[in-house]
């Protein structure tokens, strides 16, 4: 298997105790970050590195399955749906937080949407769900048209999200002429189309992918960006920034900076708490104030903590975006700082 840092005879076995994806990759985002002035930065999001194999971590860091109601989908917090529709993606990042069902046939996967709306049509505080996985727009138009007709129906719905890195991967599904068709069959049904890019890195947006975003915004699709912080990617205030700027431009506005998370066979991705904090308040400083829409978000098992500062007084201070606890959400909490520190527990409590 050839790796970033050369070729290594690898059995299945070393392959799936290490949790290591195999290389996967579009000949079109290849080529994007081959041509691009950054391929020394892009090339570790989907090129395999030696360091996976010494990269320690939890497969399910977020607490995905005790969030799981019904087969492949959760209800963490109480407005949001989240549903695995497909355990593949178009290609495969190396950071991937969900490596233990990506490219497997996985049985965390939805197969049954009639369930799953009964669940919804139960839970009338929910108000959106999310379309993930795997990638949604690896499936065809058909099939996503089929998820729709369990969903539509539901009157407390208002809108319906799909978290895509295909925009980055494959830019051209979204000329698909039905996929038009799907969007505007959101909007007849009185909700909001969502799609959620995934652009980490300002050299993976080309020019298919603006243009084809500027024609999905112009039949009323909304767009929001989520990155995630990656060393040696994009750990860099002003790449980030001219990622953000540029998503800003397009009308995709930015949504969350993710702290990265500590994956089996990706932790080695994680910047520390206080180089992240540097990043995001130097990424601030480049920004307007329109543009700098952001959060800076650690995805926990407890809740979403937005990471604010890194007081003198030696402490990181967060508060939680989002818990499953509603009287959490807003809080601002803190721990003593720790060299070093990349996620809430390596911070001591106290």
């Amino acid at each position: 298997m050839n790796f970033i840092e050369g070729t290594r005879d690898v059995t299945e076995g070393e392959l799936q105790a290490n949790n290591i994806t195999r290389y996967h990759v579009t000949r079109f985002y290849r080529e994007q970050i081959t041509k691009s002035d950054y391929y020394g930065q892009l090339k570790h999001i989907v090129e395999p590195s030696f360091e996976e194999f010494e990269s320690p971590g939890h497969l399910d860091t977020s607490g995905e399955h005790d969030n799981t109601v019904v087969p492949g989908f959760q209800h963490k917090y109480a407005q949001t749906g989240l549903l695995l529709v497909t355990d593949r993606c178009a290609s495969y990042c190396r950071y991937c937080f969900r490596k233990r069902i990506v490219g497997k046939n996985s049985d965390e996967i939805a197969t049954d949407f009639s369930r799953v709306a009964q669940y919804i049509d139960d839970h009338p505080e929910m108000t959106n769900v999310l379309l993930s996985g795997g990638d949604p727009f690896v499936l065809n138009t058909a099939k996503l048209d089929k998820i729709l007709n369990h969903l539509l129906p539901i009157p407390h719905l208002g809108s319906i999200r799909f978290g895509t890195k295909m925009v980055a991967y494959e830019p051209k599904r979204f000329e698909d002429p039905a996929l038009l068709a799907l969007f505007q069959r959101i909007h007849e049904g009185g909700k909001t189309a969502v799609i959620v890019t995934h652009f980490d890195h300002v050299g993976e947006i080309s020019a298919d992918a603006e243009r084809n975003i500027g024609s999905l915004r112009a039949h009323g699709v909304q767009f929001l960006n989520q990155s995630v912080l990656l060393a040696k990617v994009n750990d860099d205030s002003k790449i980030l920034a001219a990622t953000f700027a540029k998503c800003h431009q397009m009308g995709v506005r930015p949504y969350y900076l993710f702290q990265g998370r500590p994956v089996k066979g990706a932790s080695h991705f994680q910047v520390s708490l206080r180089r992240g904090i540097e990043i995001a308040r130097g990424i601030n400083q480049r920004l307007s104030g329109i543009q700098k829409t952001f959060k800076y978000i650690m995805s926990h098992y407890t809740g979403k903590i937005e990471i604010l500062d890194l007081g003198a007084d030696g402490r990181v201070y967060m508060r939680y975006h989002q818990n499953k606890t509603p009287e959490k959400i807003g809080r601002i909490f803190s721990r003593p700082h720790l060299e070093g520190a990349c996620w809430l527990e390596d911070l001591p409590e106290g």
